[in-house]
């Protein structure tokens, strides 16, 4: 979690000036980045600059001094090397649908937003990759490839909205990550700007290619190693058919046990996602889906392939499952019926809003089996803190989401959420887990990571970030905790009106 009381000591090297708003050199750089982009692709008013004050994670927030909305690779570039001219921090933001801080402006600086840049560049189904800008919402293309026979496999729960470039930024997963794999397993290569504003190609086409694999090296970097400003994605061939089931058990601990066996017996299947009662009750109070709403937890369970296998695949998962205490077992008999039951699950987080005015969604990881106690701690730790957190999230691989009901209107509540997610996310270190499975470190668990890795591992770390950004001028202070060289980007823009972090 960021600190409030000591979240700039790091930020910034000794100050060389300051770009008052109106003098002389924050007016040039106005100028400049005018001339790069026009004037309706750029945003510098301080009512204007609130929009893009954080991400999805609302904890913590700084709005950026200028925003700028490029449409091209060479746009990217030159805004990048007018900042290193300025000496001016600066940060790439998709969709803002990120959870973890990862396009909060510390500090303030430059705000490259590539929501513009959303063309399907090429779409090629006999080598099976397509050609992506950053900005393309990642459920724009699964459309797009509709009837081809073709996917892209990567389906974060934010789909609808969220980029493949912030995708590739914090390398995201989604339901179909237990077969499919994360981000990184689909990008066969990108084009980058770097931190100093020159344009490098890694990967390609092909599925392999000679030298080190610098574009896996590159996805996952949350925006520190530069801006990505086009994607060569895989396209996975579509499977033959689905069995799709959703199976209503009367408490978590038959739920969990249920997922283990079903792992442990040998079939993978494409989703396993769970619901607890508190998200099936705000689910059923938004659609109407028909959830019983005394249920302890819902599983969806969908295995995929040739049609003559899967039969099988679903009478064994059935038989555990009953042998699990399970109530009832639906299954989509339609591709409507599934389409309504996929509905009930990607539409989860936007029924959240019927509970509370605000939320923050965790991200740690245990072990499979681990999952009964880590359930167990978050329902003792809601009590403890007397604060409604549900449940919404991969189970087949271990990701759990615990989401934490609050106003953030309340300083109080804030900071209730800020501990509990702290105790939530050690516990899951303490099982034998992690801190972040999709979402990322961002600001909003940069201080763990000196729990997680020793020096050593911190500082190798530090020496390939540096080689993309050496100056850290670019996505500052996110990821890796304060250590060995600061940041070298003097300058902070002074905004009148700014909101301050907090």
């Amino acid at each position: 979690m960021v600190d409030p009381d000591n979240q700039t000591s790091h930020l910034v090297a000794p100050v060389l000036e300051q770009l008052e708003r109106g003098s002389g050199p924050f007016s040039s750089l106005i100028q400049q980045l005018t001339q790069i982009v026009g004037k309706n692709s750029l945003l510098y008013d301080a009512d204007e600059l609130l929009v893009y004050e954080c991400d999805g994670y609302i904890v913590d927030k700084s709005a950026p001094d200028i925003v700028v909305f490029p449409t091209s690779t060479e746009q990217v570039s030159s805004i990048v090397k007018i900042c290193n001219q300025f000496n001016v921090p600066f940060l790439a933001r998709g969709a803002g649908t990120s959870l973890s801080g990862g396009c909060l402006p510390i500090g303030g600086g430059v705000m490259i937003v590539l929501t513009r840049m959303k063309q399907i560049l090429e779409i090629n189904l006999r080598d099976r990759y397509a050609v992506v800008e950053p900005g393309m919402v990642n459920l724009h293309l699964t459309n797009a490839l509709k009837g081809t026979g073709y996917h892209y496999a990567p389906d974060p729960s934010s789909q609808g909205s969220c980029t493949i470039g912030g995708n590739i930024a914090t390398n995201s997963g989604g339901p179909h990550t237990l077969k499919y794999g994360v981000t990184t397993n689909h990008v066969l290569g990108l084009e980058a700007v770097l931190p100093n504003g020159s344009v490098i190609n890694l990967g390609g086409p092909t599925a392999e290619t000679p030298g080190y694999d610098l574009h896996g090296v590159y996805v996952g970097n949350e925006g520190t190693f530069g801006i990505c400003t086009k994607a060569i994605v895989r396209l996975t061939r579509d499977p033959e058919a689905h069995r799709t089931m959703l199976a209503v058990f009367q408490t978590i601990s038959d739920a969990t046990r249920a997922i283990s066996e079903i792992i442990a017996a040998g079939i993978i299947p494409s989703a396993l996602e769970m619901m607890d009662q508190g998200i099936i009750q705000a689910i059923e109070e938004a659609f109407h889906f028909g959830f019983p709403l005394d249920a302890g937890a819902v599983l969806l369970i969908e295995v995929d392939g040739l049609e003559i296998a899967l039969d099988e695949e679903a009478r064994r998962i059935v038989e555990i499952c009953n042998a699990h205490n399970v109530r009832e077992i639906q299954r989509a008999d339609t591709p409507e019926e599934r389409l309504l039951i996929w509905k009930s699950r990607k539409q989860a987080f936007g029924a959240i809003g019927r509970l509370s005015p605000s939320y923050c969604t965790q991200d740690g990881v245990v072990p499979r089996t681990r999952l009964p106690e880590i359930l167990e701690f978050i329902e003792a730790t809601s009590q403890k803190y007397g604060m409604r957190i549900v449940n919404v999230f991969h189970a087949g691989d271990g990701n759990v989401h615990p989401i934490l009901l609050f106003d953030e209107r309340d300083q109080n509540q804030i900071q209730q959420v800020m501990e509990a997610s702290e105790e939530i996310l050690s516990k899951c270190l303490e099982l034998g887990g992690s801190v972040t499975g999709e979402h990322g470190i961002g600001v909003e668990k940069i201080n763990f990571m000196s729990r997680i890795f020793n020096e050593t591992d911190l500082s190798q770390m530090e020496k390939v970030r540096n080689i993309f950004n050496p100056r850290q001028i670019c996505s500052r202070d996110k990821v890796l905790p304060p250590h060995g060289e600061k940041s070298q980007a003097a300058v902070t823009l002074s905004h009148p009106g700014r909101r301050a972090p907090h």
